[in-house]
């Protein structure tokens, strides 16, 4: 099962040749490693073994690449932005391909990409760059702005609603005042910004909801709005009958039906189980389901990634239930 990695876990797990070679592996003995797959090569004279690597989301891989990138720049002085800043923050990129690394032009550089690095001639504010964990990148909201008129509607909107989520979310409640200044700064800055896709992002940071927990609860956001769904509660509380705290994804009110996107995460990630087995978690699920119906007389509508590639698949599963606008 694929997992998260922070970036202190990132650096632990990124290797340098001289790490390698500290091993008693020979020079030869590590194009072999290459070459048969046992270790992997993230960037020339950088290295992760494979069996972590294969373990790590896309968006942990792109992170070590921006580490090897980091780490062998002069003085660390790279500043990164774009999807290299989104995995820096630790948002994610939802099917986004990331094949290079993405920097700041620098005052001495020459060459736009070179040796997998893109970098970009930014018009940045003092404020639009900070340094995380000693990484220098574009702040959270350049990153999203940034990101939001340049990836699809569907990752951008994953980008927004998590960076809105640690902006103004507690314990699955969100501050609606910490919520609307954070739209209305980003909105501000959108209107003064002419570059391509702006038009975008602008609708992308004013449908920002922090209380999408996932990806895919943000994309089932906006396929639900295209399919014309205006009234949706999002994280519905309900009260067991023990005095549990339930929380559903979403709540179609008018049609007494919540909807829950079941990522296979929490079944299958370890880190979401909090040490249950996976039959455990599954037979937890059951008996919250069969509480929430008790309590409430309403169905549970379930829906997976497979539903999310189009609008039409979400309204499809959810039109099989006689769910529609």
């Amino acid at each position: 099962m694929r997992k998260s990695v922070t970036i202190e876990e990132a650096r632990r797990l990124l290797l340098a040749r001289s790490d390698v070679l500290a091993r008693g592996v020979s020079e030869r003995e590590l194009r072999a490693m290459v070459d048969n797959g046992s270790i992997v090569r993230v960037r020339r004279g950088w290295y992760v073994d494979s069996a972590e690597w294969e373990q790590l989301w896309a968006e942990g891989r792109h992170l070590m690449k921006v580490l090897a990138v980091h780490r062998e720049s002069a003085g660390g002085g790279a500043a990164f932005c774009f999807a290299s800043a989104a995995v820096i923050h630790g948002l994610p990129l939802y099917r986004t391909s990331t094949t290079y690394v993405h920097a700041v032009l620098g005052p001495t550089s020459r060459s736009r990409v070179k040796w997998g690095v893109a970098r970009h001639d930014l018009t940045l504010r003092e404020s639009d760059l900070v340094e995380v964990e000693g990484i220098r990148c574009t702040s959270l909201e350049r990153t999203v702005l940034d990101l939001a008129s340049r990836l699809t509607p569907e990752a951008a909107i994953a980008v927004a609603d998590a960076a809105l989520r640690r902006i103004a979310v507690r314990r699955h409640e969100q501050d609606h005042i910490a919520a609307a200044e954070w739209r209305d700064e980003l909105g501000r800055r959108a209107q003064a910004l002419s570059n391509r896709g702006i038009r975008q992002a602008r609708e992308v940071i004013a449908f920002s909801d922090g209380r999408a927990q996932l990806p895919g609860e943000s994309v089932s956001r906006l396929h639900l709005h295209r399919l014309g769904f205006t009234e949706v509660d999002l994280q519905s509380r309900v009260t067991g009958p023990h005095g549990e705290d339930y929380r559903l994804d979403f709540a179609f009110r008018g049609a007494q039906t919540f909807g829950e996107f079941d990522g296979r995460g929490k079944y299958l990630d370890p880190t979401l189980r909090t040490g249950m087995s996976a039959e455990a978690v599954v037979l937890a699920e059951k008996h919250r389901e069969d509480a929430i119906r008790g309590v409430t007389g309403w169905r549970i509508v379930r829906w997976g990634s497979e539903h999310l590639v189009t609008s039409d698949a979400l309204g499809a599963r959810l039109g099989a239930f006689g769910l529609r606008p």
